[in-house]
């Protein structure tokens, strides 16, 4: 039998997606320029279609189009697409998803249907200016104004109710949930009323199956769950019978935040069951019992802690047992003087950035992928991102109003050769506020191999490491005032943005860059670029 990887390579998939801007923006941007991710597809030797805003190419403005030519290889299962330009993927994301040529490995029972969940975030008000606003005062953003299912916030908002999204199922099927958290800047529990979850795949990898009553989501991150319409209940409902889904945040940080709660229900089928009506009633009892409470970092923690991947004979996992390159990565808010005579809405009348070994990242004006296949000398970016801290010192026990909180601006790149077994360490800080941050890594998939609250021990805590089974994912959730270890492949020629997801986080400069050279041959090198690469 040929193992999967043989397989995948067999039935390699071209997709062409083409965006054209016949002079507007969709929805309430106000921009002429957007850009357009498919968050988690590697984009092997295709970094020209990867694209965040000046790391890989330079914005498609209004008018002109882009067509992004990436093949699909070894990758199957629930992804996602989003603007990567501003706040735009707001409004502007939607689902990715790569069907396998092989059954599911996690169910015996026929799956009725794919239920595709997106959850994002709703302003009134144009994002663009509330990112705006938020850099030109120092303070943060404001707060949504609601959550959303697929699009809809649910009967607990005003003049919503209407606006509520509903799936119909029938009694006895088992379905598939591809949850997708769109948010801007919250991680998401998610969970439906008197269901339980099983949950199979995460970020487009298998997992080992495990049940659970909810899911904790971090943005940027998919959870795609098996769902048994086992419920045997008398209608109690004209419109058939309805069991509340809902999402809340959780919550990890002392900063402001929409502390609402969006609704969307489950229908089962029923004979008597009526069309639904413009001024339908849902039950009073809305949120189910079984969704954790917004602070629950127990809940989140075992969680995490129960992913593992799969492992089997088909679907091996490949974590690196030896390591090349070891990093060591702060993550730290930071407050930085207003300019002269100046006061700025953040901490103590002064501004907020965001750092990464006290490094905030600033995005050039022109595409860093660019320059670096075409050999151009420029200033920049430098490819000197520090490897450790600068200095060291108690990362989530110092106390912020004692220490220096200012950082460094600049655009700093880690480069790595072609096929170095990578492994970074994230570890949170307490400068402003101990929180959760979710890191996305692009162009490659890791091993999440050890997690832990606190500092990072590098005496004790790798050989708590889990070399056997541990989760693959494209997007991590550093925990609360903690840390998280991964490990990388770094078998990707390119150019990769590594970002937190909580968008206020990576407009204040918690990001970095990974450069993979080229490899010896052809096959191990970056493609060159397409005819119709936007210019800047």
């Amino acid at each position: 039998m040929k193992s999967l990887s043989q397989q995948c390579r067999m039935m390699l998939l071209v997709i062409f997606i083409s965006i054209l801007l016949a002079g507007f923006v969709p929805f309430s941007f106000a921009s002429p320029v957007i850009r357009r991710f498919q968050h988690g597809v590697k984009q092997l030797r295709t970094g020209w279609a990867d694209g965040p805003a000046y790391i890989t190419q330079c914005p498609i403005r209004s008018g002109e189009s882009y067509t992004y030519k990436f093949s699909v290889i070894d990758q199957r299962g629930t992804l996602w697409w989003h603007a990567h330009y501003s706040w735009q993927r707001a409004s502007v994301h939607g689902a990715f998803i790569i069907y396998p040529r092989m059954p599911y490995p996690f169910s015996t029972f026929p799956i009725e249907a794919g239920i595709p969940l997106i959850f994002g975030e709703w302003w009134n008000g144009d994002v663009e200016e509330v990112e705006n606003e938020m850099l030109k005062s120092g303070g943060g953003p404001n707060n949504s104004d609601a959550y959303t299912i697929n699009g809809l916030p649910g009967p607990l908002y005003p003049c919503s109710s209407r606006d509520t999204f509903i799936s119909t199922v029938e009694r006895g099927k088992t379905y598939l949930l591809r949850v997708i958290n769109g948010a801007l800047n919250d991680e998401l529990f998610f969970a439906i009323a008197n269901h339980t979850l099983t949950v199979v795949e995460i970020d487009a990898a298998y997992t080992k199956p495990f049940n659970t009553t909810a899911i904790m989501i971090a943005p940027g991150q998919t959870t795609t769950l098996l769902l048994n319409t086992d419920q045997i209940q008398i209608p109690d409902h004209s419109s058939g019978i309805l069991f509340p889904m809902a999402i809340t945040p959780y919550v990890t940080s002392s900063f402001p935040f929409n502390n609402s709660t969006s609704i969307g229900f489950l229908r089962y089928k029923s004979r008597k069951m009526n069309k639904l009506k413009r001024k339908t009633k849902f039950p009073s009892n809305q949120i189910p019992e079984n969704l954790p409470d917004m602070k629950d970092t127990a809940f989140a923690t075992a969680f995490s802690n129960k992913l593992r991947s799969l492992n089997s004979p088909l679907y091996p996992c490949n974590v690196p047992k030896t390591v090349h390159k070891r990093v060591f990565v702060t993550i730290s808010l930071n407050l930085q003087n207003c300019p002269s005579r100046k006061s700025c809405k953040g901490l103590n009348g002064k501004r907020f950035f965001a750092s990464m070994n006290n490094q905030s990242f600033i995005r050039p004006d022109s595409s860093i992928l660019e320059s670096h296949y075409r050999k151009i000398a420029t200033n920049s970016y430098s490819t000197d991102f520090p490897e450790k801290p600068i200095t060291v010192f108690d990362y989530t026990g110092v106390n912020p109003l004692t220490k220096n909180m200012n950082t460094e601006f600049g655009t700093k790149l880690l480069a790595v050769p072609y096929g170095t077994n990578l492994e970074i360490v994230f570890q949170g800080t307490n400068f402003l506020s101990v929180e959760n941050h979710p890191i996305h890594v692009h162009g490659h998939n890791f091993f999440v191999v050890g997690r832990g609250f606190g500092n990072f021990n590098a005496g004790r805590d790798p050989a708590k490491y889990n070399l056997v089974d541990p989760p693959e994912r494209n997007t991590v959730a550093v925990p609360r005032g903690g840390w998280a270890a991964i490990r990388i492949k770094a078998d990707n020629p390119g150019v990769w943005f590594i970002h937190c997801h909580l968008e206020e986080h990576t407009s204040w400069g918690l990001a970095m860059g990974l450069i993979v050279r080229n490899g010896a041959g052809d096959s191990k090198s970056l493609l060159p670029p397409p005819d119709d690469l936007p210019l800047c």
